[in-house]
């Protein structure tokens, strides 16, 4: 099929991903249609397979380059002496970069049950490799003597939990100011993995 006249693969492309981004965030990837898609994005359904092969590789492309996009910012960080340091880095880098991709984050979170096995087992080691950072920061906390924790991987997994979870509530003007709230959750999150003193 032809394309839309005036339509450029290098602007309509991007408004089939934000699009998608958008309903399946809003509906559920299960409830939402390339007729959906494209309605929303201005171009007859047929016109999205210029863009994407299916329903199902727009979804894991959306998620892997999200996942992708948490893993290059995190690895631009400069880089912090001490284990506490990281900890605090991270801790600030996950709530302020995940605040600001609200819909990404939503969607990478709930319709990884919705990804094909091969798609599934890609996005999984992206996130296996986030949450790897963040093992490796306690583990070396514990070798410092600065950080106790019981077990590494569930700790990982109940921060970033714990983290994850400012999404679901924060609202920009509201009371707490993400600064504020980056800092308490850095306090609530350096005394949970502290030694008892």
């Amino acid at each position: 099929m032809a394309r839309k006249p005036g339509s450029r693969s290098d602007i309509t492309g991007p408004r089939v991903r934000a699009a998608a981004l958008r309903l399946f965030a809003r509906e559920g990837f299960a409830a939402v249609s390339m007729r959906q898609i494209a309605a929303e994005v201005g171009v007859q359904a047929g016109a999205l397979y210029l863009y994407t092969p299916d329903k199902q590789s727009l979804l894991f492309d959306l998620m892997q380059d999200h996942m992708r996009g948490v893993l290059e910012a995190l690895d631009a960080l400069p880089p912090r002496e001490t284990a506490l340091e990281r900890l605090e880095q991270f801790t600030r880098f996950h709530i302020r970069h995940h605040a600001a991709r609200a819909d990404e984050v939503f969607v990478s979170y709930m319709e990884l049950r919705n990804l094909e096995p091969g798609n599934f087992r890609v996005i999984e080691g992206l996130r296996r490799a986030y949450e790897d950072r963040l093992e490796t920061i306690l583990r070396d906390g514990m070798a410092e003597g600065v950080l106790d924790v019981p077990d590494t991987k569930l700790a990982t997994l109940a921060l970033i939990a714990m983290l994850t979870g400012v999404n679901t509530w924060y609202r920009e003007g509201g009371r707490l100011s993400l600064q504020t709230v980056e800092g308490i959750y850095w306090d609530m999150t350096r005394k949970a993995v502290s030694p008892v003193r």
